[in-house]
């Protein structure tokens, strides 16, 4: 095996051949043949890539590896590290994409000799995009030679899907592999943030299509919030960790394509922001920032004298109002900052000197609160700043608009990490910000209890200048009002009813069967079912069955992510879901209203032939306590189910429908027992509201 031969765990070869990696460790055991461990730990070996492959083809278990799947491997096995792996893949790519004849020249020789000659043509393309001074250094012979047949084999993918699109891709599953290591901004809120820093008064706000403009991510990360920016005049970045400054500069620059016109303007620095501004003089339209939070090392000693700190001093304990005030120095007069804050910022006493002078002076114009589960830390509500750096020529109206896209007014809008509602959170805070920052307002603007208000300056700048939307909004009318408590009671009696027609009769005892069982996976191979794992990909226009969907019973809520690679996996009637985590006795029968949403993360899916499978018989045998116990795994703290061994009677499909038949009505029980307790807390709650708002009489 050659000394630089690309190395894969055992997960990476469950990957490969679309198994679990109990069939993996089965393998291991029971085929003298398989391949030895190369390195890795006795706990979590690695194998030669190249000896899987061939092993998996002689089993007839693998016909050909994909192509994008062995890139990844090639990538994530690299000697030096997958993060230098993949700088190493975006320079080459960023080549293939600029100058695709000069990589056609020079791949043409042996690896060796591509090592050699590749530094001086990566350091052409690199100079041209970012300039001398950049935070992608050139890779020298040396570095580049162990990764000739990764570079090979991206390019090779970047015929198939385009450069742009291939290291989107790698990026992609870099980033799902090492979720803690990375601090993330989701697509969808980065798609706000870039929309809500659109010109005031702008018809293209909220569609996509924005003007060309000059933007400044000071804490630019994964490069995110730079991405979603369409068409750009000009982009500014910078990031303290070197790796992830340079990740982010290919990612930028494979990413901003110009469309046939003219590529944006690309300067990417590495460095601490707040202790060495590497834009000192830069004046731009917009600033977009998700600043880490709660950092008491960000220079408060030593920066006690900077001119940034126009509107107060931070105490060492608000970091990210030093953040916000950074953002305002480097905005034009009207330029626009919007800035992803966590919501002790707007209420913590040591910061109420300097949100008080923003207030004063018209440099914060909206606080936005978001639904829990928005962006990390997944369990805490974040909030917005849109900040806007104060012109002479037009004083702001003394106003500071207040809204909060989880408000009971807000329709869709669920907290948790894969339960949010991205459309419905968008409309409420683009149509609330659209509202208050039209050109030439006159009339006041139009408050929604519970969901958004313009808020007088003259009310905030009290005692501890609070800037929380929910401790200033009107609450909305009780659940609708009394009137709506009587309807929700009306439904409570009709479901408790339904409830009561569909309690199951009695159990009559019966003699205890040994019935003759075999397993999902061989089903699977029998042809008689499939199986397919969900990634929640698809177009962001449609629906995602999220984990909590099937648990809870709801119907599809989660929003789509855009992987180009992952091919969507569509729900049909008839379908069964079973939950990958958590050990618990759950499987849900796709009907009609749950039919053409996209399957989400931690779910499999099992799709029974009609003609073997009766889907409601596989989905209630399933569910037994027993058979998930014996199907499940624990690894860490996580109980994980795979679904291949769970157990299925053999019987004849007349007597599986009998037995769906049950299952069916036991489920629609369910169903009602639900609906009952969800309607039930409602009118508790309802009541308990109105009893102390005075809207509901104490008789």
């Amino acid at each position: 095996m050659p000394e630089d031969s690309t190395e894969v765990t055992a997960a990476g070869i469950a990957r490969l051949a679309g198994v679990g990696r109990a069939a993996v460790s089965n393998w291991r055991r029971r085929h003298a043949d398989f391949p030895k461990p190369v390195g890795g730990t006795e706990a979590s070996p690695s194998f030669a890539l190249p000896e899987v492959e061939q092993w998996l083809r002689d089993q007839g278990k693998l016909a050909e590896v994909p192509l994008r799947e062995r890139v990844w491997q090639q990538l994530a096995g690299h000697p030096d590290g997958a993060v230098t792996a993949l700088i190493h893949a975006g320079c080459a790519l960023l080549l293939v994409r600029d100058r695709p004849t000069t990589w056609l020249e020079i791949a043409a020789v042996s690896d060796a000799r591509l090592a050699g000659v590749l530094p001086a043509a990566l350091d052409h393309v690199l100079t041209a995009r970012f300039g001398a001074d950049r935070a992608v250094p050139t890779p020298t012979t040396p570095e580049l030679l162990p990764s000739v047949p990764l570079l090979r084999a991206a390019a090779e993918l970047a015929a198939e899907a385009g450069a742009g699109q291939a290291f989107a891709f790698l990026f992609g599953r870099q980033l799902d592999a090492n979720p803690r290591q990375y601090t993330l901004t989701p697509p969808g809120l980065a798609e706000l943030m870039a929309d809500l820093s659109a010109p005031a008064g702008d018809t293209a706000r909220g569609n996509g299509r924005r003007p060309s403009r000059t933007y400044l991510d000071p804490a630019a990360g994964t490069g995110a919030l730079l991405c979603a920016v369409g068409r750009p005049a000009a982009l500014h970045a910078q990031e303290a960790d070197p790796d992830l400054a340079a990740l982010a500069a290919l990612r930028l620059a494979l990413h901003t394509t110009g469309d046939g016109a003219e590529a944006p303007a690309l300067a990417v620095s590495t460095g601490d922001t707040l202790r060495g501004d590497a834009f000192p003089q830069l004046r731009v339209d917009a600033v977009l920032c998700h600043p880490p939070f709660n950092e008491r090392n960000w220079g408060h000693d030593e920066l006690a004298y900077d001119p940034r700190w126009e509107y107060g001093f931070p105490a060492r304990t608000e970091s990210e109002l030093a953040w916000v005030q950074h953002a305002l120095a480097h905005l034009r007069e009207g330029g626009t900052a919007v800035v992803l804050m966590p919501p002790a910022a707007a209420s913590r006493r040591s910061g109420r000197r300097v949100r008080a002078d923003l207030l004063r002076r018209g440099a914060l114009r909206a606080v936005i609160a978001l639904p829990a589960g928005a962006a990390p830390p997944y369990g805490i509500p974040l909030h917005i700043w849109i900040l806007r750096r104060p012109d002479p020529a037009h004083p702001p109206a003394p106003e500071l608009l207040l809204v909060d896209t989880a408000g009971p007014e807000t329709p869709g809008t669920q907290t948790g990490r894969d339960r949010l509602d991205w459309p419905a959170v968008r409309t409420a805070a683009l149509d609330a910000w659209s509202a208050f920052d039209m050109p030439g307002r006159h009339l006041p603007v139009e408050e929604h209890p519970g969901t958004s208000r313009a808020v007088p300056v003259i009310e905030l700048l009290d005692d501890d200048v609070d800037l929380a939307p929910a401790r200033h909004l009107p609450p909305p009318a009780t659940g609708g009002g009394a009137g709506e408590l009587v309807r929700v009671r009306e439904r409570v009696a009709a479901t408790i009813e339904l409830t009561s027609r569909l309690t199951p009769p009695a159990p009559e005892p019966g003699e205890p069967t040994r019935l003759t069982l075999t397993t999902v996976g061989e089903l699977a191979r029998a042809g008689a079912l499939h199986l397919r794992t969900g990634t929640g990909t698809g177009h962001l226009s449609g629906r995602v069955l999220t984990e909590h969907d099937v648990l809870a019973g709801t119907a599809p809520s989660g929003t789509p992510t855009a992987t180009p690679d992952a091919e969507p996996i569509v729900l049909q009637p008839g379908d069964v879901v079973v939950p990958v985590l958590g050990g618990g006795s759950v499987a849900r029968v796709v009907d009609d209203a749950t039919a053409g949403a996209v399957l989400g993360r931690n779910l499999q899916l099992l799709r029974p032939d009609p003609a073997a499978l009766d889907p409601w018989f596989l989905a209630g045998f399933l569910r037994g306590t027993a058979n998930n116990r014996q199907a499940s795994s624990y690894a860490s703290t996580a109980t994980r189910l795979d679904a291949r061994r769970l157990q299925v009677p053999r019987l004849p499909l007349s007597e599986q429908r009998g037995y769906g038949e049950r299952f069916s009505a036991l489920a629609a029980f369910e169903d009602a027992l639900r609906t009952a307790g969800r309607l039930g807390g409602q009118l508790v709650q309802g009541m308990y509201d109105g009893l102390t708002d005075g809207t509901v009489a104490p008789k």
